[in-house]
């Protein structure tokens, strides 16, 4: 079933995608017919009471055909009447066959008139007329139906595994509040330029990205991150499209073209990611298309070949075991449950905030044997914190105090550190004659006190007299003197995440090997790696030595998943086997370049990856096994008589419906 969402311009492109899938599946020999498709598109949208209707109406011929049919069935062997013979039987069941079976002759017609001849719907066909055609009319009218049923729950449940994309297309409103002069106009979202101001109230979505010109706000990040926990932004900070805004009325200054925003473009690789297939699922739709001429032959061969060897050949009862095996060979149980299979992996990583480009990486992601990580932003925060302040011959808020005032007058990002830690304790103090020392540290003077803050080589190069266990600190170190004598110093590192622990653990527990690669000092690098149990760690690494690293690792036919941000480690990511960038939000770059985007910073995600790509592959194998199995059982059955036109159909609806099932249950497990 096909979705159309009117008021959202971006879900079209959704309905497109649906028929390019549904038409895959034609081309397949799958099932789907267009009128189904046409109804639903033409009807289904939000409300639940039209929605039922929907439904109602894709079912309604099948009831037709249903009722007829058991009463046919009563009247010909429970409640014999003299009238429903001879015409009135035949008439009867025909009308119980056209309301399923007409739309099936009709896409078989089509499939021979563009030169596709052997197609699921010829199959149909030839099986159910050729049951007519032997007085098994009650069989033929069942075959359809069932046939028929089998399609609608087939449409019913790529809907559903559609749902969890079609709720990110929800997440981005058409229009938007814009202020002009004194008053607020609303426009269309399409419409807004950059440099724009909008206006958003409490529980309204953000239609583009921008930049907040309020004080600060709270923002619900569920559409874009998985994550329901709440997201405070400071004024300057960066907003995106599809946030909530759980504030009051704050304001937004728009820096991006609706086309080009990052739910956009989000949006865009989703529906670009069911074009990618598997090489299970390409190996399927190959397999389906020659699969369906040589079980034509092998039906004509059932039923001419035995009239060579066979006395007392009835062509008769061949043509009805050559009719069962045409039923029961229908491979549709296999072309709609393993894309379905795949798609609902895909609907379940957008779920848990996970992007991936196709369903090919989904495979190679459950095959994944190293992890291959960079430090800064994937395993640690990427912000400097102060961890440890030692004071000598001061008090320690007298230090900090001081060290503050000085860095106040510095762009270090080290500088950065003291002062968020201090938390305006030195906004009285008077700084002057400031002096930046090219690569040591900084120089002034604070309340009319000299101050030396930087590196210990500063200190060294004033003659300052130090505590020289300061050098043997894997960490950076801020060394601080006052009036020519050594004060203390601060411990300032990058803080590692909270979940990167776990993450560790959890890949280990699948048998996934860790190596984390940095640019850091191999000491602070081994440290980071102690603390999250990796496996290997190696620092002081170029750009070139990640390559180079990797390229040793894929020699050995490991299969490999590079995390980086995406930016600085584009070469890494494009020579893994599957590149996962971390936190791409945040990164145009990382959305273009990574075969997976984890829309947020925990690094359990990665495993949560892994997890969900070896959940799905299992399914998938599960469904080729269980077709496969049950089919070839029926299908010699059937060949050699053992099996009647009934328990063909019910085999094969019984199979597709259990492997479609099967395909939607990865969108309820919990990762």
């Amino acid at each position: 079933m096909a979705f159309q969402h009117k008021t959202l311009p971006d879900d079209k492109c959704c309905a497109v995608e649906e028929k390019k899938v549904v038409k895959m599946n034609k081309d397949a020999g799958c099932c789907s017919h267009d009128e189904s498709e046409n109804h639903a598109d033409d009807d289904h949208d939000h409300d639940h009471s039209n929605g039922s209707d929907t439904v109602f109406k894709m079912f309604l011929p099948s009831i037709i055909s249903l009722l007829l049919l058991l009463v046919a069935i009563a009247l010909d062997n429970y409640f014999p009447q003299t009238w429903f013979v001879g015409w009135v039987r035949i008439v009867w069941f025909c009308v119980a066959y056209i309301p399923v079976g007409l739309p099936v002759l009709k896409e078989a017609f089509e499939s021979i008139r563009k030169g596709a001849v052997f197609s699921e719907f010829f199959l149909m066909c030839i099986a159910t007329l050729g049951a007519f055609g032997i007085g098994q009319y009650a069989e033929g009218v069942a075959v359809m139906l069932f046939y028929s049923i089998g399609e609608l729950f087939q449409m019913l449940a790529v809907k559903r595994a559609k749902s969890s994309i079609k709720s990110l297309l929800d997440q981005r409103p058409d229009s938007a509040n814009v202020i002009e002069g004194l008053v607020t106009i609303s426009k269309k979202a399409s419409d807004i330029k950059i440099g724009e101001i909008i206006q958003l109230k409490q529980g309204e979505k953000l239609a583009l990205d921008g930049k907040l010109i309020s004080e600060s706000a709270n923002f619900n990040t569920a559409a874009l991150t998985g994550e329901s926990k709440p997201d405070t932004k400071l004024k300057g900070e960066m907003v995106l499209a599809g946030m909530i805004n759980l504030n009051a009325v704050i304001q937004v200054q728009v820096t991006t073209d609706f086309k080009d925003s990052k739910l956009s473009r989000i949006l865009e690789m989703v529906q670009e990611a069911t074009a990618k297939k598997a090489t299970t699922e390409l190996f399927i739709r190959k397999f389906a298309k020659n699969y369906t001429p040589i079980v034509v032959f092998l039906a004509i061969g059932i039923c001419l070949i035995p009239l060579l060897f066979v006395e007392n050949y009835v062509f008769k009862d061949w043509l009805y075991r050559a009719l069962i095996f045409l039923v029961i060979s229908c491979p549709c149980a296999l072309v709609i449950s393993i894309p379905l299979g795949y798609f609902g992996g895909i609907g379940a990583a957008s779920k848990n905030g996970i992007l991936i480009k196709g369903s090919t990486f989904l495979d190679i992601l459950a095959s994944i044997q190293v992890v291959v990580m960079d430090k800064t932003g994937t395993l640690t925060k990427g912000v400097f914190k102060v961890q440890k302040v030692v004071a000598t011959g001061i008090l320690e808020v007298d230090l900090v105090k001081y060290t503050a005032a000085i860095e106040a007058k510095s762009t270090h990002p080290v500088g950065s550190a003291i002062i968020e830690y201090t938390k305006d304790i030195a906004k009285d103090t008077i700084t002057t004659e400031v002096e930046e020392i090219a690569g040591l540290g900084i120089k002034g003077l604070v309340d009319g006190k000299e101050i030396l803050v930087g590196s210990s080589k500063l200190m060294k190069k004033f003659n300052i007299d130090y505590d020289t266990e300061i050098d043997t600190i894997p960490f950076t170190i801020i060394v601080v003197a006052l009036n020519n004598k050594y004060m203390g110093y601060f411990i300032i590192a990058d803080e590692t995440k909270e979940d990167a622990k776990e993450a560790i653990q959890n890949l280990h527990s699948v048998n996934v090997k860790t190596i984390m690669l940095s640019g850091d000092n191999q000491v602070i690098v081994s440290l980071v790696a102690k603390e999250l149990n990796i496996d290997q760690a190696f620092g002081e690494l170029l750009p070139e030595d990640k390559v180079q690293k990797v390229s040793e690792l894929k020699e050995q036919h490991l299969k490999i998943a590079f995390v980086g941000d995406g930016v600085n480690d584009a070469p890494v990511i494009a020579l893994a086997d599957v590149g996962i960038a971390m936190g791409g939000l945040g990164s145009d770059a990382a959305i273009e370049t990574a075969d997976v985007v984890i829309q947020n910073d925990q690094p359990t995600k990665i495993f949560t990856a892994i997890n969900i790509g070896k959940k799905t592959k299992q399914i998938v194998w599960q469904n080729i096994v269980l077709a496969f199995s049950v089919k070839l059982v029926v299908l010699i059955l059937g060949a050699g008589g053992l099996a009647t036109m009934w328990e063909a159909v019910f085999a094969d609806v019984g199979v597709a419906l259990l492997a479609i099932l099967n395909a939607v249950r990865i969108q309820r497990m919990k990762f």
